[in-house]
């Protein structure tokens, strides 16, 4: 038994494909393999911006021979009169690839036939690997994919250098222009030279060394715990955010932590905002102190180690600035917009062609809310409150803040609606009618944005 090997280098990857991607390139050979007849053991993946890898133990040298029993034609056919093999009884024997010797008769349903036993031998993995890899890799799912040059091969970047080793023999074959072999390279600036891999067991060490931390779960740990210590020399703590984690993960070969600040005058914006801005934009991590309030800082995670990491910091900052800004721009333009003019603006938003504006929706919705509520509570509070509710659920859609960061609808329109001074329970209903967002997702908290989530989703169906 031997461990495979198969790593496809790259251009930077998007984030967001490297785990699909992975996944179903470790299924794919899996399948393969099982396909093949070439047992196995459990795979491993391995990836970065640049690099995909599948690591496989314990697989066979060589696929399992099969025998199988082949029915021929009827004993009459394959036999004359006195016993002697006929020219049928020849072929097939030719066919099966067994003397005539070997042929034996069976009973079956619809009377005698021949039978024979046939043997498929078994093939060298590395020769069944040559011409499996190419269409595996080929095979690969992205939401995208690109050619380059002349190339009739498509990839999600155009693909540098294949590394695939079953053991310490190559498994030679060609994807485009790109002929496999046992080298990989490290990181892009800090060590760009080859790295000989004589071993698939040598991948990770030899690749760490190298200034690349190939191992995805490795990678996560370092960067959270990075992150965490670099906001408690700040005084605090991260905001929690395991999905950025996960981003981040995938951005980063050997990962840099670095603290930036930002001016305390931009805290005057809803935290909401703040966060969204470095978050979506910047991938940065926000930091919150112990009551969880924002802190003017933030913790960026650079691919590359510099030697003047303050100045890094600066870059960030100067950058962050003009995000943090923009936002504080859009939301003083917001609070001083009334939900009335909202409203308006959504006559001319539309919906769906037939069923009109977004306006005409809430007016819907206001109607099914107030029904709603009668059937779930009998006196009229509930009602009121369902129906505000309604009437501005919608308007922060056309707010300057939303425009620009669509992801806090809802929670832009709580906000707008607490300073406007509406009620608690009208304010809250803006942001929880829009859960739950998927299967399993937060529900809305109070009787009043149950009552608008579900007449929202009714007048959606």
């Amino acid at each position: 038994m031997k461990t495979l090997l198969v790593e496809i280098r790259t251009e930077e990857i998007p984030a967001g494909y490297i785990i699909p991607a992975l996944n179903a390139f470790s299924a794919q050979i899996g399948k393969r393999l099982d396909d093949a007849r070439i047992t196995h053991g459990d795979a491993e993946i391995f990836g970065t911006p640049r690099r995909l890898a599948v690591r496989v133990a314990d697989v066979a040298e060589e696929q399992k021979s099969v025998t199988s029993e082949v029915t021929g034609p009827p004993e009459k056919v394959g036999f004359d009169a006195d016993g002697n093999p006929t020219v049928a009884a020849e072929k097939f024997a030719e066919k099966v690839g067994v003397p005539v010797s070997e042929i034996r008769i069976r009973e079956t349903e619809k009377g005698r036939y021949l039978t024979a036993e046939k043997t498929e031998p078994a093939l060298d993995s590395v020769k069944i690997l040559s011409d499996m890899l190419p269409e595996v890799i080929a095979a690969i799912p992205f939401p995208k994919v690109m050619k380059w040059g002349t190339l009739s091969v498509h990839f999600t970047r155009p693909v540098h250098s294949i590394l695939a080793l079953l053991g310490e023999t190559v498994i030679p074959f060609t994807f485009g222009d790109v002929a496999s072999g046992n080298l990989t390279v490290g990181h892009r600036f800090t060590h760009p030279d080859t790295i000989p891999i004589a071993d698939p067991g040598e991948y990770v060490q030899a690749l760490r060394s190298a200034n690349v931390i190939a191992d995805l779960d490795e990678r996560r740990r370092i960067v959270g715990e990075a992150v965490e210590k670099a906001a408690a020399e700040q005084g605090g703590g991260i905001l929690p955010d395991p999905e950025l984690l996960d981003t981040v993960n995938n951005l980063v070969e050997y990962p840099a932590v670095v603290t930036g600040k930002f001016d305390e005058a931009f805290l005057e914006v809803p935290d909401e905002v703040l966060i969204t801005a470095m978050r979506e934009h910047q991938k940065y991590f926000a930091v919150v102190d112990s009551s969880r309030r924002l802190m003017p800082c933030f913790i960026v995670v650079n691919n590359t180690p510099a030697k003047d990491m303050a100045l890094v910091a600066r870059g960030h900052e100067r950058v962050l600035r003009a995000r943090l800004s923009d936002a504080r721009f859009f939301y003083r333009g917001d609070v001083q917009t009334t939900f009335a003019e909202w409203n308006e603006k959504l006559k001319k938003v539309l919906f769906q062609a037939k069923l009109g504006s977004v306006h005409e929706k809430t007016e819907r919705v206001r109607k099914l809310a107030e029904y709603l509520a009668e059937q779930v509570a009998p006196d009229a509070d509930l009602k009121k409150k369902a129906a505000r509710a309604a009437e501005l659920c919608k308007a922060d859609l056309v707010s300057q803040v939303v425009v620009e960061f669509t992801k806090l609808q809802g929670i832009m329109g709580r906000i707008y609606a607490g300073i406007a001074g509406e009620e608690p329970d009208v304010a809250t209903a803006i942001e929880e009618h829009y859960r739950p967002t998927h299967s399993g997702g937060r529900l809305p908290e109070t009787d009043t944005g149950a009552v608008l989530a579900v007449a929202d989703k009714i007048d959606a169906i």
